[in-house]
């Protein structure tokens, strides 16, 4: 071999090794984030560090294993620990570097809003640097100040790492310790000093009490008076050293880091990785290497996603294949009939290429023409969707049903809930409620003016609330608009499908539900007398709607189980829970319409509770301030009015008001249709239909952003409550204007909370619904990782920027929490749609 084809050959190899080594390196991405082939950082992007989702995030290989990486005052701090305010983020792609300003305290949320956090006497400004070298992520945190003496052991930096893919998997720490990530949280304890002893004073309009928020004994808003003593302490932790997938170290270049367990005084807590920041030190007061271990010919597996359900023979049958933006290799997919004498081929195509959304490019399968009933199943390459049916009779069993069958009965206050040998939870909450205290911001953002509005003075007891309602979620309160919708959406789900379903023995006056003990009454109509009576009630006896009831303690706020511990149901005591009360007109407005609604089903079945409910209706609607934001609610108010009575009245103030619902068409359309047929005036009618087309537009233009045919746009919560509103409000454009508004994205909405969403987890958002579905939920029993039949979850969320997460873990209120109001109700109201519409074909 001559020298100058060795030189050449030694040339090409060291530019392929370069390349190789450089392949192999964190770059910062177009959207912001280091990325290294399969592994991406997230640097505070996301925004909701109390929920597990912010600051540092690390995603491995599709999935989220470790976040929250920032400074913190607590080592496992829960929901109401202070979190630090972000003031500016600086990228810089030339030097592959992201710089974070953020400081101590927040003071718009000491003490106010929604989880009022205690801030401690604590002012200090900090900046992460977060870099990139190589296969590693060099982070580095300096300080404007030394920490004070007080604090010292109490400032550290800290990672969460997710627990529901660590139970039972090994970790390493400087390879002199090792162990095993423990399924429930093991002692021992430590007690230390807690910083509640040195509240600050940061927020002269704060009105959340400290006393009231800390209690006595063991409070969720003190995190670090009991905290786990740490499983191990060291300067180089490994985590998952048996699965390249999930494995990497943590390194510490200055103080050691500690493993705590955060689940020792949350039960929702994560691992937590820590390093405290040493007395006096500013410069680099912490710096860590993070080296995630990279796979080098990792892709995203095709995930391909249809309806855990199925699909009756009409409807439209789409597969959406969710594909890594790198994967260039392109399969078939099949369609495979199950019969009994083994898997047929029935139908493939190459399937039609939608284009990228968030961070995968997209395929979809159109197999809308297949039309014989029996077993389904699309396969793509290796990957599979879950079996579905085709059949006509797809939605007639066990599909909306276990919302009526088990979710709302077992979410029924002032009950006691059985379901033959089960008792879901016993007789609570008889003793309600009290009074209020006035100029007083509740944990859960209640906040009480200066005065209670009412005749009742704080702390009085208020006769006639101990009836009615839903526990919602987790939280067991009673929000009006919570009650009063679903109220609404169950009245309007009574008149357009007529169903007369009974499984269910409801007694108001025992006091007691039997689940699948059915006693002669529609369920369905006495489910919306049960959120009327809540309604009604309390007006009745208040003098005006009450705000929401709920407990006045922070310790049985976040009670897990049986709601019947909450209180002693002796009327008159300290666990009494409280009632609130407001000046809002539009809730007040839109209120109105709900019960004005409700009368109309509970006529004939409860009168008396009817009269009462639109005599409220009446009432709320004559006396209510109109104002800029009440405006649209005194429309929907007039709208539900005017079909219970008939009362020329509220047609005549309609009318007048042409130019002001045309021009808010968008937020209105939905539910004027019905009336506009009955007001039969040329003129507003012709005006109405004339702005529909600008409101068919949009929807158009939101649909069209996703390959779901459906506009999914997260904030913190999971998209699929709003999903089925959406849905559910297009049923009755539908309805009214089917010349103007399809079925289309009835059935897209109803698909995508049955399976057909982003992400690898296709399961229904529809617990106990298909053949997967969020079998663990943000529920009454979530401790015990289970959930309830018919409860439908908030579904996908977003990691921001791109990153869609459906997590199977109870305690992740943003991704599997139930609610009432609109939750399960609207999905029910979808299926029933769906069925609806399909059988007519």
């Amino acid at each position: 071999m001559n020298k100058r084809l060795l030189l050449n050959l030694t040339s090409i190899f060291l530019c392929l090794f370069t390349v190789s080594i450089r392949a192999q390196e964190f770059k910062l991405t177009p959207s912001e984030y280091f990325q290294n082939r399969g592994v991406d950082m997230m640097v505070y992007d996301d925004i909701y560090p109390e929920g597990h989702q912010g600051g540092l995030s690390l995603i491995m290989h599709g999935n989220r294993v470790a976040t929250n990486g920032d400074i913190r005052l607590e080592p496992t701090p829960g929901q109401w620990q202070p979190v630090p305010v972000q003031r500016k983020r600086v990228v810089d792609h030339s030097s592959n570097t992201i710089t974070v300003h953020l400081s101590y305290p927040d003071s718009s949320r000491h003490l106010t809003g929604f989880n009022p956090m205690i801030y401690p006497d604590l002012v200090f400004n900090y900046t992460v640097k977060v870099k990139s070298e190589g296969k590693s992520i060099i982070v580095s945190v300096d300080l404007d100040r030394p920490i004070p003496p007080e604090f010292i052991g109490k400032v550290g930096f800290n990672l969460e790492l997710f627990p529901g893919a660590l139970f039972g998997k090994p970790w390493i720490m400087d390879d002199k310790q090792s162990g095993i990530f423990p399924q429930q949280p093991n002692g021992p304890t430590s007690i230390i000093h807690t910083n509640h002893n040195h509240t600050g004073n940061f927020n002269k309009t704060g009105k959340a009490s400290v006393d009231q928020l800390a209690g006595e004994g063991y409070s969720p808003i003190i995190a670090d008076d009991i905290v786990s003593e740490p499983y191990a302490t060291g300067k180089r932790f490994v985590v998952r050293p048996d699965d390249p997938y999930n494995n990497y170290t943590i390194e510490s270049l200055r103080t050691e880091l500690k493993l705590y367990d955060g689940r020792m005084n949350h039960n929702n807590g994560w691992f937590v990785v820590r390093s405290e920041v040493p007395e006096g030190i500013t410069k680099e007061a912490i710096k860590w290497v993070i080296t995630p271990n990279v796979v080098e010919d990792w892709l995203y597996t095709p995930v391909v996603q249809t309806s855990q359900v199925g699909y009756h023979p009409n409807q439209p049958k789409v597969a959406v294949i969710e594909l890594d933006k790198k994967d260039i290799g392109r399969d078939t997919p099949v369609l495979y009939k199950i019969t009994s004498d083994g898997v047929k081929e029935i139908f493939k195509d190459d399937g039609k290429k939608w284009g990228e959304f968030l961070r995968y490019s997209y395929l979809k399968f159109d197999f809308s023409d297949i039309k014989e009933e029996g077993l389904y199943q699309v396969i793509y390459g290796d990957s599979k969707s879950s079996i579905f049916r085709i059949s006509k009779d797809i939605y007639d069993r066990g599909v909306w049903q276990p919302v009526l069958e088990y979710f709302l009965p077992v979410q029924m206050c002032h009950m006691r809930v059985n379901e033959k040998y089960r008792v879901w939870h016993d007789l609570c909450h008889f003793d309600d409620a009290r009074m209020a205290p006035v100029d007083f911001n509740h944990i859960d953002g209640y906040v009480q003016g200066p005065s209670t509005l009412t005749k009742f003075n704080p702390g009085d007891f208020v006769p006639g609330l101990n009836i009615g309602g839903w526990h919602d979620a987790g939280d067991f309160d009673l929000r009006v608009e919570s009650q009063a919708g679903e109220t609404y959406i169950l009245t309007l789900a009574y008149e357009a499908f007529n169903v007369d379903y009974d499984v269910t023995t409801i007694d108001q006056h025992s006091r007691i539900t039997e689940i699948h003990q059915p006693d002669g009454k529609p369920d369905l109509l006495q489910q919306i007398e049960n959120g009327t009576l809540s309604v009604v009630g309390a007006y009745r006896s208040l003098g005006r709607l009450y705000r929401g009831i709920i407990t006045n303690s922070l310790r049985d706020y976040v009670l897990l189980g049986d709601a019947s511990a909450m209180t002693d149901n002796e009327i008159g005591n300290n666990d009494d829970r409280w009632v609130f009360t407001e000046n809002n007109p539009a809730r007040e407005l839109t209120t109105a319409a709900n019960v004005a609604a409700a009368s109309r089903a509970l006529k004939g079945f409860n009168d008396t509770l009817s009269i009462q409910a639109i005599e409220c209706a009446k009432e709320i609607y004559e006396i209510t301030e109109e104002n800029n934001r009440s405006k649209s609610a005194k429309v929907h108010a007039a709208v539900e009015l005017y079909l219970t009575t008939g009362d020329v009245k509220y047609k005549e103030w309609l009318l007048k008001e042409t130019d002001y619902i045309v021009k808010n068409i968008n937020s209105l359309g939905w539910f004027l249709g019905r009336a506009e047929k009955r007001i039969n005036d040329t003129a507003f009618s012709k005006a109405i239909e004339q702005s529909l087309h600008s409101l068919k537009n949009n929807l158009d233009t939101q649909a069209a952003e996703t390959p779901y045919g459906i506009p999914y746009r997260p904030h913190i919560w999971g998209a699929g409550w709003n999903i089925q509103e959406f849905g559910f409000k297009h049923y009755f454009l539908h309805k009214s204007y089917p010349d103007i508004f399809g079925t289309e994205y009835i059935y897209n909405a109803l698909n995508f909370i049955l399976g057909c969403h982003p992400g690898s987890n296709t399961a229904s958002f529809a617990s106990g619904i298909g053949v997967n579905s969020a079998t663990v939920g943000y529920g009454l029993n979530r401790a015990d990782w289970s959930y309830i039949p018919g409860g439908v979850i908030s579904g996908t969320a977003l990691i921001r920027p791109d990153f869609p997460e459906l997590l199977e873990f109870p305690f992740l209120w943003q991704q599997v929490e139930y609610v009432m109001g609109g939750g399960s109700s609207h999905y029910m109201f979808l299926v029933l749609a769906a069925q609806q519409l399909l059988t007519e074909q």
